[in-house]
């Protein structure tokens, strides 16, 4: 299944095209969302209105679209995604991939995206069996680009043989070997999300500004690198994870025994926005005004410190810890002394200032501190964090 898996699917400009619409929901059967792109010579063959009526999702045309660029510019919306594929995948175009040629919004998102791309072929046997396009399929594999097809059998120009494009429901099954059989796959990774909520009473609580968006940006990144992800989570305003284990917790006590219950794993990524506090004795009873005036004095302590105990176990720690450090003041040099105390193997640092509108939006801006290294990474959504995040994870544990 590809739950929660995004695909961008360009649509290049064949009589194949028409195959993109059955592609669509054979994706969608599967579980995965897509975002449509068309070429205007694919217009010729389907229709935009079809095209966007099966996908759910507005279909993307022009490079040079100023409304799209506000909303969601073209190198964003190459990177977004967890797979690109190019079907059908016209001698055309892969001649210009092939060339690293950027002349539309298909081109350029292909050139800028650092996404997993693959190509369905599709186009008359004597254009497939050209030197030029065998010597652009060959550049192609060299450069990473995946290719699926094309199959063999009678072509509406009249003749037969190889460069018809291979069916959806196969194009499907090789974007799951591609997805399900990423990096990560057979390795456990933990992500902690959300805020938690200590009780002071029946009705209130203490807790913070985190929708978790972050934690399940990472867990749907992560999973997306064929990981199995635990995503132990407080009570979040963003969308839960797809294809993850869900584990909803309320506090921070409950955040520790969910997580020590996950352990063995390979990695872990602590993002939740753990309350540092709770009552020490929180009641059964709302507390209520008095005649009096009198205000009531509540009495706190301390909640263990997930973080640290993981990082300090003894037994099944996990070969890479990743927390975070939420600062408003001297960012660096506080998310650095938290990692050395904490004993974490990486800090991602971020400045939660109200100016900064991090807390609860949809962009980040963070610092990766390891023991050896302060990068910086520039301001972009969560996701792309995300992602940026997973890749360096798999890295480490590959």
């Amino acid at each position: 299944m590809l739950n929660g898996r995004r695909v961008l699917l360009i649509i290049g400009g064949g009589i194949a095209a028409y195959k993109s619409l059955e592609l669509i929901r054979a994706l969608q059967k599967r579980g995965a969302s897509v975002v449509p792109v068309m070429t205007r010579a694919a217009s010729e063959f389907v229709t935009p209105l079809s095209v966007s009526a099966l996908s759910g999702n507005k279909v993307f045309q022009d490079l040079f679209d100023l409304t799209d660029e506000a909303e969601m510019g073209h190198i964003e919306l190459s990177r977004s995604a967890d797979l690109i594929i190019v079907a059908p995948a016209t001698g055309d175009l892969m001649a210009k991939m092939a060339l690293g040629m950027a002349s539309d919004l298909a081109t350029t998102l292909l050139l800028a995206t650092d996404t997993p791309v693959m190509i369905a072929p599709a186009m008359n046997v004597r254009m497939w069996e050209h030197t030029g396009t065998q010597r652009n399929l060959k550049t192609l594999r060299a450069d990473g680009i995946h290719v699926c097809g094309p199959d063999e059998g009678d072509m509406a120009c009249g003749e037969f043989g190889f460069g018809r494009m291979t069916e959806p429901d196969a194009i499907v099954d090789a974007a799951s070997d591609i997805l399900l059989n990423g990096p990560l796959k057979g390795k456990h990774v933990i992500v902690t999300s959300g805020p938690t909520h200590e009780p002071i009473d029946p009705v209130r609580y203490i807790a913070n500004r985190s929708s978790g968006s972050q934690g399940t940006a990472i867990a749907n990144a992560l999973a997306a690198l064929g990981a199995r992800v635990s995503f132990v989570t407080g009570p979040a305003r963003a969308d839960m994870p797809l294809g993850c284990d869900i584990i909803h917790v309320e506090t921070a006590r409950e955040m520790l025994d969910a997580v020590q219950s996950a352990l063995p794993c390979d990695g872990a990524v602590f993002a939740a926005a753990v309350a540092d506090w709770r009552m020490k004795n929180s009641t059964d009873s709302k507390i209520k005004k008095n005649a009096s005036g009198d205000i009531p004095v509540l009495d706190f302590t301390e909640n263990p410190d997930i973080l640290a105990t993981v990082s300090q176990l003894k037994n099944d720690r996990p070969n890479l810890i990743v927390g975070f450090a939420a600062e408003t003041d001297d960012v660096i040099k506080n998310a650095t002394a938290k990692r050395i105390r904490k004993q974490c193997d990486w800090i991602l640092a971020n400045d939660v200032s109200p100016e900064t509108g991090i807390m609860g939006g949809s962009e980040n801006d963070v610092t990766l501190i390891t023991a050896n290294d302060v990068i910086d990474w520039p301001r972009m959504s969560k996701d792309a964090v995300a992602k940026k995040l997973a890749q360096h994870i798999a890295d480490e544990l590959g």
